[in-house]
């Protein structure tokens, strides 16, 4: 005789397998619902990726890549001597003497690579570092020099770098903006260095602090005292109706679409953001790592440890600015060497504390300025500015640690070995991210936009 289940038997045993699919489409949606959408969706890659988000730190001003990472012993010794070629046409007011370093040079660590004595920190992680000495670029003044290492462009409006990123990736956190500018310059371009130009207005960056200085770390104007959450919501509710009905009037507009964005992203913001920018839960060891709490660490310090908080929360693109400090076109050593005091200690931390955590493989850092400055002298002991031939450098997210790239001339003042130009830069971060420079592109005024315009070379030899 045949067993017969009866229905309440079956529904019994089946309870399991129910609870089960329902519990898979609750996550499901629950996962779909936490999840950014429309513009900030996130975007499949070109290919894999090697990391998941950039952290540039940003030395505004130009720090000398003859002081600090690329030695010259043929500088040192021929110091006071006359350069044996001539300046630059756009040298602004150098002279023919050679400057030699005031800073002593060692090597560090099992790669050997050069530091001064400037950087005794960041000199501990050399082995991490890919130091790329053979930089190039456009823009003899700031404003250019600035432009063209923020957007590419050193004298057209064009999106940044942050922005480009932020298109072609969407957002891993609904709440959080995807790009996060800490301590901005307002001049040489100010927002336009962070800006999108002609890009959705939703990929802007969120600007905390301004030229150098993190202040109370909070985003001005996101929250209101005087209204409960309720009628902030019913507020915002009533602000976006009257948004998109004039959209709808309207047709078709950028302006209109990035405002209403922008509002929603700001009302999750309320509720995400003072957590993430609070340093209150960190222990004690590492405010201590990034030189929180004394001077003249504090202000830096707090910078990078945000920008780690920000990362670890999903944002893609976090730029930590100095001011403009590095300008030493006199008193060299006294200047260069406050600005190493203030922030040597905190990129360290920074390395440190990513590494630690198993973050810096999917975290890139890069370190820089504008521009170099001269190894001929400026006045009595000052540098100018010399975007001939500079030193950046890049640690984390796929980069070869303990390795030095390219090379300037025996005095370092022009790029001459495995030159590496600030479009080729460009598509080198664009590739690590998981992006093909030449296909991220945006059709504007009849043509495709590139942040790399119609340049760029992905450096393949910098990567791990």
């Amino acid at each position: 005789m045949k067993n017969v289940t009866s229905r309440r038997q079956m529904l019994s045993a089946s309870a399991c397998g129910f609870g089960s699919l329902a519990l898979a489409d609750l996550m499901t949606r629950q996962a779909q619902a936490a999840a950014p959408s429309g513009p900030m969706a996130q975007q499949l890659t070109h290919h894999l990726p090697r990391a998941r988000r950039v952290i540039f730190l940003f030395m505004h001003g130009g720090p000398s890549h003859v002081d600090t990472f690329d030695y010259k012993p043929r500088l040192q010794a021929d110091d006071g001597k006359d350069l044996p070629y001539d300046l630059p046409t756009t040298a602004i007011d150098a002279k023919l003497k050679l400057l030699g370093s005031p800073w002593k040079f060692k090597q560090h660590g099992q790669s050997g690579l050069w530091c001064s004595e400037l950087m005794p920190h960041t000199a501990k992680h050399l082995d991490e570092m890919c130091i790329v000495k053979s930089l190039h670029s456009r823009g003899q003044s700031h404003g250019q020099a600035v432009s063209m290492l923020n957007t590419g462009s050193d004298n057209l409006v064009r999106p940044s770098v942050g922005s480009w990123l932020s298109y072609g990736l969407g957002s891993e956190n609904e709440d959080l903006p995807s790009f996060v500018a800490l301590a901005p310059s307002t001049g040489h371009g100010g927002p336009r260095n962070y800006g999108t130009a002609f890009l959705p207005a939703i990929h802007q960056a969120t600007a905390i602090g301004s030229n150098g200085k993190l202040g109370d770390a909070q985003v001005k104007y996101l929250n209101r005292a005087d209204l409960s959450a309720t009628e902030q919501h019913r507020q915002m509710d009533l602000l976006q109706t009257l948004n998109r009905r004039h959209l709808d009037r309207a047709g078709q507009d950028q302006q209109i679409e990035g405002a209403i964005e922008s509002y929603e992203l700001a009302f999750r913001m309320q509720q995400a953001a003072p957590q993430v920018l609070s340093l209150d839960e960190e222990p004690q060891h590492i405010l201590d790592l990034y030189g929180v709490g004394k001077q003249p660490t504090d202000n830096f310090g707090r910078s990078c440890l945000l920008a780690r908080r920000l990362a670890e929360a999903g944002v893609r693109f976090i730029q930590v600015s100095t001011g403009n400090v590095w300008d030493q076109h006199s008193n060299l050593k006294s200047g260069h060497e406050k600005n190493s005091l203030k922030t040597d200690q905190p990129v360290a931390g920074l390395i440190q504390d990513l590494k630690q955590r198993g973050m810096l493989e999917e975290t890139l850092i890069v370190w820089g300025g504008e521009f170099g400055r001269t190894p001929v002298v400026q006045g009595a002991n000052g540098r100018d500015h010399n975007p001939q031939g500079f030193t950046m450098w890049m640690a984390g997210g796929g980069v070869k640690g303990g390795t030095s790239y390219g090379e300037t001339d025996e005095f370092g003042y022009y790029s001459q070995q495995d030159r590496v130009h600030m479009h080729d830069l460009h598509a080198t971060i664009l590739h690590l991210m998981g992006l093909d420079h030449q296909r991220l592109t945006y059709r504007y005024a009849g043509r495709d936009f590139r942040l790399t315009d119609v340049a760029g070379r992905v450096v393949t030899e910098l990567f791990a």
